[in-house]
């Protein structure tokens, strides 16, 4: 019972943040990669999908593209032993020189944290790489991610605690997603190549299939149909917290949240610990928040 109020509680927190009534996964998405490995609630605010062997998984995507917005969901992830498998939660747009903005949830063996991971790509180019270890178990409940796109900067929220922003810096050189619509996608898939310490622990398929869960899928986006037609001036290029706080930046309660959550909790930053001799991109020496 307490487990259900909690999770009422986090749908209804993430409706308020966004401003919008939840939609439904039935409606607004198609499942693109495996359907039989999706099942939807019966009033199809509710989805799971579903890992049965390292050739199969599922992929979710939004019906409409979109330049920018929130898009915020409840998950759930796979409990028990996840290692080798990967649960995701992104944006992205098609084509070449792609943008694309992530979560990615690193599954791991019994006992051990999954690793929370996040990226962005413009331009076709990525590697900007944080990763953090969840400061709750994310297998046991549902709880809140969003990742907010304005022409400011992106947000990427976890039960509406900021985790991390990446500013627009186009002006000084610096690539940023501006002009390629996108859409949303969920996915759960095998990776056990290198998902879980480097691909040294593989998945165990005794235990498929491997469940990930999700609830109340909230969008607050500018749709487009196409590049020339989408609509700039809408409220949701400026979503989760309004034109003056996008262009601001965070505020200084959501700026204290979350540098205690990359002080405790963050693993890795490519800004800091850059690998194969490579320099941290110019970003890095900018304020970000």
């Amino acid at each position: 019972m307490e487990s259900s109020r909690r999770a009422l509680l986090l749908v209804a927190m993430a409706a308020t943040v966004i401003g919008l009534a939840s939609a439904s996964f039935r409606d607004n998405c198609d499942i693109k990669w495996n359907p039989e490995n999706a099942a939807f609630s019966d009033d199809g605010h509710g989805l799971t999908m579903s890992l049965k062997s390292n050739s199969s998984g599922c992929l979710l995507q939004t019906k409409k593209q979109f330049i920018y917005g929130s898009v915020s969901t409840l998950i759930k992830l796979v409990p028990g032993n996840s290692a080798g498998t990967v649960t995701t939660y992104y944006t992205s747009s098609v084509g070449a020189d792609h943008d694309e903005i992530d979560f990615e949830f690193l599954g791991n063996e019994t006992g051990q944290p999954y690793t929370l991971h996040t990226n962005v790509f413009a331009d076709g180019v990525g590697k900007k790489e944080m990763q953090f270890v969840p400061w709750f178990d994310p297998t046991a409940d549902f709880h809140a991610y969003t990742i907010s796109w304005t022409p400011c900067m992106i947000v990427w929220y976890v039960d509406d605690v900021p985790i991390r922003v990446f500013r627009n810096y186009r002006d000084k050189g610096i690539a940023y997603p501006i002009k390629r619509p996108m859409f949303g996608y969920s996915s759960i898939w095998s990776a056990e190549d290198w998902a879980t310490q480097g691909g040294r622990v593989k998945a165990d398929w005794s235990k498929a299939p491997f469940v990930a869960g999700y609830r109340d899928m909230v969008l607050d986006v500018c749709p487009c149909d196409g590049a020339d037609s989408c609509v700039y001036g809408c409220a949701g290029a400026f979503s989760h917290g309004g034109r003056q706080q996008n262009c601001a930046g965070l505020t200084d309660q959501q700026r204290a949240k979350m540098q205690e959550v990359q002080k405790s909790h963050k693993i890795y930053d490519y800004c800091v610990d850059y690998r194969d001799n490579k320099k941290p991109g110019p970003e890095c020496s900018l304020p970000q928040y």
